[in-house]
């Protein structure tokens, strides 16, 4: 019987990350002690500024159809935290609001890309940047770093570019591996790309995340290109930067006629974003900063903590991190099938991992420390207990005792 289905969507990967959180919330609801060290949001509240913004919204009881590329204040904070952050001066013309940053980023996909043509996507990445690659009947073309680190070389994006090449996609700091990369290298890939006229697509929405030894590199710094010709993108949104998960708001930055097709096919979508959550991202742009500072200093001592942790257990190889939630631990002196690696920890020791092959990394583990210590400490020594034949054969999961009898 022919497929109902069509191929291209048969073709597309199921979410690796939000089918975890399901499988968690499902063993939480059945009393299980889960840990989940798998998630990519903060416990934090959300800012007050963005809850008092939404509620006087809310009460005006006018909550209607919004402009499609999003409302007028929310643009204003927009340009403004774009000339702060970024040094570069832009106009309302130059942003497109959307539900969320992996909104703005497909609707930039299906703007510029045609059948066949190719987007270099350097490896770890994103699990969702090959699928939506996919879903615009291209082709991602995943760069490995031969050296072992999370920082490509610009040779390696050089000798992977082809008459195909229609964009090169860099996400620093970087999920899953919370790497940093150098300004030599943003400089390289701004001055590159803006040579062959391929589009670079910074998605900096983790950019402020950084720990205290780092400082975010502003892309715009290196371009030369500042016509309406200029092919350089910055995605971003409030979902990180203040654990603003829920709302579902991001943005785009780019040229003029390139923001106008976005708006176009946003408006064939999703119609626009919503007017209330807009609000809440304008309070929080436009509100004290502090939590955004609380949330970078808590990150980095949880991700101290964590490389404490996995640097305990025997053969666990990591390079640490330097913003974002998470790290990539390298766990082949245990298994080289990081899917089956991550079943085993579930299913013994009731902790949540991502497969580092998900995000081009086999053998491999996304680690998450955006959570408490308690649970930081605890899920890493559920680990090592699982892996490590050292430690002792019992362990207390919850209220239930556990033994090892596979090492």
């Amino acid at each position: 019987m022919k497929s109902t289905i069509s191929q291209l969507a048969r073709g597309v990967q199921e979410s690796p990350t939000l089918k975890l959180n399901e499988k968690a919330t499902i063993l939480k609801e059945k009393g299980e002690a889960v840990i989940h060290l798998g998630g990519g949001e903060p416990k934090t509240k959300t800012p007050i500024d963005a809850i008092l913004a939404a509620s006087g919204k809310l009460t005006s009881a006018e909550i209607k159809y919004t402009p499609t590329d999003g409302i007028p204040e929310l643009k204003k904070a927009v340009v403004r935290y774009t000339e702060e952050n970024y040094g570069k001066i832009v106009g309302a013309r130059n942003i497109m609001i959307s539900p969320g940053a992996k909104a703005a980023l497909y609707a930039l996909f299906l703007a510029i890309l045609d059948p066949q043509d190719e987007v270099i996507i350097p490896a770890p990445y994103w699990v969702s940047y090959p699928e939506m690659v996919k879903l615009c009947y291209a082709k991602p073309v995943i760069i490995t770093p031969e050296d072992g680190r999370f920082e490509p070389a610009l040779r390696e994006i050089e000798e992977s570019v082809t008459s195909y090449t229609k964009a090169v996609i860099i996400n620093s700091p970087n999920n899953p591996s919370g790497a940093v990369y150098s300004e030599k290298f943003i400089g390289e890939m701004v001055e590159f790309c803006e040579k062959k006229g391929i589009y670079l697509i910074m998605d900096d929405i983790y950019h402020k995340l950084v720990f205290s030894s780092v400082t975010p590199v502003p892309c715009y710094k290196y371009s030369r290109d500042g016509s309406e010709n200029s092919k350089l993108v910055v995605i971003n949104g409030i979902s990180k930067l203040y654990g603003m998960t829920g709302f579902r708001i991001g943005w785009a930055v780019a040229n003029t006629k390139l923001i106008e097709t976005m708006i176009n096919i946003q408006a064939q979508t999703v119609s626009c974003p919503s007017a209330l959550l807009q609000m809440a991202a304008v309070g929080a742009l436009n509100g004290s900063q502090s939590y955004v500072d609380s949330l970078r200093l808590t990150l980095e001592n949880n991700a101290n903590v964590m490389a404490r942790e996995l640097l305990s257990i025997d053969g666990v190889r990591l390079i640490k991190p330097k913003g974002t939630f998470y790290c990539l631990p390298d766990f082949r002196a245990y298994s080289i099938d990081s899917v089956a690696l991550s079943k085993e920890l579930l299913e013994k020791a009731l902790v949540v991992t991502v497969p580092g092959k998900e995000f081009g990394m086999e053998g491999h583990l996304r680690l998450s420390y955006c959570g408490t210590l308690k649970d930081i400490i605890e899920g890493v020594q559920r680990i090592k207990w699982v892996l490590d034949p050292s430690t002792p054969k019992e362990i207390y999961i919850g209220d239930r005792k556990y033994v090892r009898n596979w090492r």
